[in-house]
């Protein structure tokens, strides 16, 4: 991300020593989209919030539906399309898949995308059991170490608790499969893991998320770690195809926005469905320290996804 937080400190970092939202669950979903914070997620960047994977699962937010993978048992017979249907929901398995268009790729706060638009989409393959796979792109601005695509890895397991009560753990890893010039010529590693985790209840009306991400010090973070704890808000509002979402998020490390090694981002947003599939969702967005154009400025951001 050319003029992202990490596009600026791996350098800083490898010559002298921020994004889901999402994956899989809800984290990586406001993280995404109010942060625009894969995530966890899957997460980093549509307009409602997603689990976590992080603030990234994160998030990085477009509604995820999902459609059945259906399974046929091989047997001695031809199944009917009733019996393979059976199959296939007792296989446990579902598959789904989103794409969206964001007038910026904002990762807790920070621009990856330079101010300009990016094209972004994910697929996961989650089983009855909670446990989950996936994986999400999206282009980022070129010219940075770190190059012009992110694609983000994660795994996890995510179910209920107790009634109401919802648990996302997983692990996520960031990868820039086209990572520039500068990385090489610095010798800078652009890639690195983090853990996340978040829970999930409703107060009242309201969806609550609060979630934590941990990156330890890993070369390609400079020898530092990276902590973020988020939490996220979301209500419909009744009888409409609109919902309220809210996010304020806390970094303690690398990717922190003022000199003091801690920053706050924290959003603000509206989506409304469109069909089943089509959402439209409109964010404003913000973070602490120095306002760079284009890169740690608040303003306000759309996205249009579509889920499968």
């Amino acid at each position: 991300m050319l003029t992202s937080f990490r596009g600026l400190t791996a350098p800083l970092l490898a010559g002298c020593a921020f994004v889901a939202t999402p994956a899989f669950a809800a984290e990586t979903a406001a993280d995404d989209s109010l942060l625009s914070e894969p995530s966890a997620a899957s997460v980093e960047a549509l307009p409602d919030a997603a689990p976590a994977a992080a603030d990234n699962v994160v998030d990085p937010v477009v509604d995820q539906a999902s459609i059945a993978l259906a399974a046929v048992e091989r047997d001695a017979y031809i199944p009917t399309d009733d019996q393979a249907n059976s199959v296939g929901d007792e296989s446990g398995f579902e598959l789904s898949g989103n794409v969206a268009l964001v007038s910026d790729y904002r990762f807790r706060g920070v621009s990856f995308s330079d101010g300009d638009f990016a094209l972004q989409g994910g697929i996961d393959l989650g089983h009855s059991s909670g446990f989950y796979i996936g994986t999400w792109a999206s282009s980022i601005s070129g010219g940075s170490p770190y190059g012009e695509l992110e694609l983000d890895v994660y795994a996890g397991w995510s179910g209920d608790i107790s009634d109401g009560v919802t648990v996302d753990v997983g692990l996520l890893y960031y990868i820039y499969p086209t990572e520039g010039e500068l990385a090489n010529l610095l010798g800078v590693e652009t890639d690195y893991f983090e853990p996340y985790a978040s829970i999930s209840t409703t107060l009242g009306p309201v969806g609550a998320t609060l979630g934590v991400a941990y990156a330890w010090d890993q070369d390609s973070l400079g020898g530092s770690d990276n902590l973020y704890i988020y939490t996220d808000f979301e209500a419909g509002i009744p009888n409409t195809p609109l919902t309220l979402t809210a996010h304020l998020g806390y970094t303690d490390g690398v990717f922190a926005t003022s000199g003091s090694g801690e920053s706050f981002d924290w959003g603000l947003g509206i989506s409304a469905a469109v069909g089943e599939n089509l959402s439209i969702g409109f964010n404003y967005v913000d973070t602490e320290g120095p306002s760079i154009e284009d890169f740690t400025d608040a303003g306000f951001f759309v996205t249009i996804g579509y889920s499968m």
